[in-house]
């Protein structure tokens, strides 16, 4: 028998992120926790429905109540109608909760905050395309095809590269870059359950283009922009695993002000009331958008700490029907810089290939802060277990078009006293246009090759970028060995760059 007392009080309802997994974690259980306490401190009774025993929402006093179960359709439906809160939060739990979003509203549950309809034209690029077009907004071309006849139509039509994935998941779960038909074959027949209620995204991947990411608290008719983000590796690599800035190091100050403008016109379109999250790519010269998320995103405990308020607070707010001016928001510029890096599984998985992509790979996440760009990345990277040297040698191989961005770097490398190992092209490379490097051997190469210097400590830091997925077999091995005898590797100039300002930095101003 059901023991369990129902008071008459005021409440709300908050829906947790169920299981952590990839692309999920606890980043979306702080916004959970954040609304409990605000809605306590608005004197409402809080109710947390959630099921994950690891997370902080499901501690005993975070909220009035909570009820350990699974967030099905059916076990929130019998919560609800047991508890008849005044409505229930469901943007704050991550993919989980908005999965059922639809079929809550359905069956009579009130949803506050943003409406589950405006969540699923965010979600449907063809009803997402038409508003950007309405409001003059550009985007990257794209399609959705239900079936391979489709998809190779769309390809014709808005050429190679492609990225493409499936639609309704978090995480870039089943994202790829494809270069050629062959390789769009072999997607759409590995793709799992590809139907037209299913179908597969396909966008044309903007090569080279600086990706942004901008926060936002709305509440229907405008929009608070806290800060844009900056990725320090290009677009192409899953925002979740992607390293990031506060505030942004190289984009112009009018792409920032474009970015907030988008932001604050599309939050009043889709009538968000709480968090929502943007995702932008900049090339020649133009800011595209690539998504919209309304809802909380794992960036909001990032852009809350850098920037000094809590994001999920003052949506929560406004979500109980405050409005933005209420609230008296000003922006304010930020005094230092916050650098955030992802934290990956690989030394637990020696035989994984530790390379990034569209599709997320990271468990977990640090921040580093300094006042200074290059101190604030090394700190970042000391907080995730691989400390960037001071000293010592550097190995460089890197594919043919990225051979002149890594010149400046060999260069500024063996200015600060570092010595460079590089393989075949790379050496003859950086020779030619005049650096002093030491030739290594590859592994089919012979012996003594780089398995056997990284093995005997004599390389302290790997750049290694490999190209398409023909010779991604050949390097691999490179970056295994580096996780097995714990070496820092990087395999993006643009990491590789920022890796070079944070050393720099370290070795001005000893690391507090």
């Amino acid at each position: 028998p059901d023991k369990v007392s129902v008071s008459k009080n005021r409440k709300i309802m908050v829906l947790g992120g169920g299981p952590n997994r990839i692309g999920q974690g606890i980043e979306f259980d702080y916004c959970c926790v954040h609304a409990a306490f605000t809605l306590r401190d608005e004197g409402l009774e809080t109710i947390m429905v959630n099921c994950n025993p690891e997370t902080v929402s499901t501690d005993y006093d975070t909220s009035d109540k909570l009820y350990f179960e699974p967030l099905t359709v059916e076990d929130v439906l019998s919560i609800y109608e047991k508890e008849k809160p005044e409505g229930v939060i469901v943007q704050f739990g991550g993919q989980t909760p908005l999965n059922i979003a639809n079929e809550l509203a359905r069956a009579g549950v009130k949803i506050i905050g943003t409406s589950p309809e405006m969540i699923d034209l965010a979600e449907d690029r063809d009803r997402f395309r038409a508003m950007m077009k309405k409001l003059s907004i550009p985007m990257s071309e794209s399609g959705m095809a239900s079936n391979l006849k489709e998809a190779i139509a769309i390809a014709k039509r808005i050429g190679y590269p492609l990225m493409v994935r499936p639609s309704y998941v978090l995480g870039g779960r089943g994202m790829e870059v494809v270069h050629d038909e062959e390789m769009l074959n072999e997607y759409v027949a590995a793709a799992v359950e590809v139907t037209p209620e299913r179908p597969i995204l396909i966008d044309k991947f903007l090569e080279n283009a600086i990706e942004a990411e901008a926060d936002a608290i709305s509440d229907g008719s405008d929009a608070f922009v806290p800060a844009v983000m900056e990725h320090i590796e290009l677009a192409g690599i899953h925002s979740g695993d992607s390293a990031c800035v506060i505030p942004p190091v190289s984009i112009p100050k009018k792409h920032i002000d474009t970015i907030c403008e988008y932001t604050r016109k599309i939050a009043t379109e889709l009538n968000v009331v709480g968090l929502m999250n943007m995702q932008y790519a900049i090339a020649n010269d133009t800011v595209y958008v690539l998504e919209a998320n309304p809802r909380a995103s794992r960036t909001v405990p990032l852009v809350s700490k850098v920037c000094g308020i809590s994001m999920a607070r003052l949506a929560t707010q406004l979500m109980l029907g405050k409005k933005l001016a209420d609230l008296d928001l000003k922006h304010k510029e930020i005094p230092h810089f916050g650098v955030k890096e992802s934290v990956f599984p690989f030394n637990m998985f020696h035989t994984v290939d530790p390379l990034l992509g569209p599709e997320m790979r990271s468990t977990g996440e640090v921040l580093g802060l300094a006042d200074s760009y290059g101190l604030a990345f090394f700190k970042a990277q000391e907080a995730t277990q691989l400390r960037l040297p001071s000293e010592g040698n550097v190995l460089i191989t890197v594919v043919d078009r990225d051979k002149p961005a890594v010149l400046e770097i060999a260069k500024a490398f063996t200015e600060l006293g570092f010595k460079i190992k590089a393989t075949d092209g790379t050496h003859c490379y950086l020779a030619d246009k005049g650096i002093k490097t030491e030739h290594i051997l590859k592994m089919h190469e012979g012996r003594p090759n780089i398995v056997d210097a990284i093995k005997n400590a004599e390389i302290q830091l790997i750049i290694n970028t490999p190209s398409g997925k023909l010779s991604k077999h050949d390097d691999s091995y490179i970056r295994k060995a580096a996780i097995k005898y714990k070496v820092p590797y990087i395999t993006t100039t643009a990491a590789a760059a920022a890796a070079l300002k944070g050393i720099s930095a370290s070795k001005q101003k000893p690391s507090s």
